[in-house]
């Protein structure tokens, strides 16, 4: 195999990962984020951050790879969709089959880095990112179970830097399913005429006319809990300022989604990454100041 086709198959393999589409990364590695500096109150082991950070990478990117493959005989009747890499059969089935197994591997060996407790809850995080892309075949609203795959880190990175699970990190996970809901509901909406036609579950669908409501609800439940969570551990004025300036943006959400245009919907769901940012900045400021 020459260079240009090692080049081509090396792209291809990204646009599969969905490297060149950071969004999902991102969304996943915040609730993470906000979970390791609760955790090690605002002190973080480097290197545990960077194996956290390497690791949403590639579990991320192998969900991504588990979700085409499980969805490889709807892809490419979704307008969205109809171009990834296995429904233009540009890679095979065994060959995503082996990147999926190989992203995972690299992932676990990172995993056993740390303690027992988070190994454990390493497997629970593996079935969560597999068995999500089959969730769309029978439940309602598969965006929960996103959910709680996407803030799985939330636990384990307790039980990384602690050894020990507390309540307030349930707390955080329910925050981030309930966020989850929200944001995926919006990517959801533009997808949603697609979905009906092939037999495809979402939140859009289920929530249907109520479906603007349904979101500005997911997302005031989801800063609800960011304020017990606040309140809880006892932060300042840090803290709120960036669940306030999340609750601004989140009022910008409704006047994208309003309409349920599908080019501000899927707008809006890339902007959630600024949602992210903005809490962590406060929860990081806050345990700055307070040293």
């Amino acid at each position: 195999m020459n260079l240009e086709n090692i080049a081509k198959k090396l792209d291809v393999y990204e646009r599969l990962m969905r490297l060149d589409k950071p969004i999902g990364i991102l969304l996943l590695l915040w609730p993470t984020l906000w979970a390791l500096w609760l955790a090690s109150r605002g002190i973080p082991d480097w290197i545990t951050l960077l194996i956290f950070v390497t690791g949403a990478v590639l579990m991320r990117s192998a969900g991504c790879v588990m979700n085409d493959i499980a969805d490889s005989k709807f892809d490419g009747f979704v307008e969205r969709t109809k171009n990834r890499p296995l429904a233009t059969k540009e890679v095979s089935l065994k060959e995503a089959y082996l990147l999926a197994a190989s992203l995972c591997l690299v992932a676990f060996a990172l995993v056993l880095l740390f303690n027992k407790t988070t190994i454990l809850l390493s497997f629970a995080a593996l079935f969560l990112a597999a068995t999500y892309p089959f969730t769309k075949r029978f439940l309602a609203i598969p965006q929960a179970y996103l959910g709680v795959a996407f803030g799985f880190g939330i636990p384990m990175a307790f039980a990384a830097v602690n050894d020990y699970i507390p309540p307030v990190a349930w707390v955080l996970l329910a925050a981030n399913v309930f966020w989850a809901m929200a944001y995926d509901t919006e990517y959801a909406m533009v997808d949603r005429d697609d979905d009906l036609k092939i037999g495809i579950k979402s939140s859009a669908i289920f929530f249907g006319k109520y479906d603007v409501i349904a979101v500005m609800i997911c997302y005031a439940i989801m800063l609800g809990l960011l304020v017990y969570v606040g309140k809880f551990m006892g932060y300042g004025k840090y803290y709120f300022i960036g669940l306030g300036s999340a609750l601004v943006l989140v009022c910008r959400q409704y006047v994208l989604i309003k309409d349920c245009n599908k080019t501000y919907c899927f707008k809006a769901f890339l902007h959630n990454n600024w949602i992210g940012l903005v809490i962590f900045i406060g929860l990081a400021i806050e345990y700055y100041i307070i040293r």
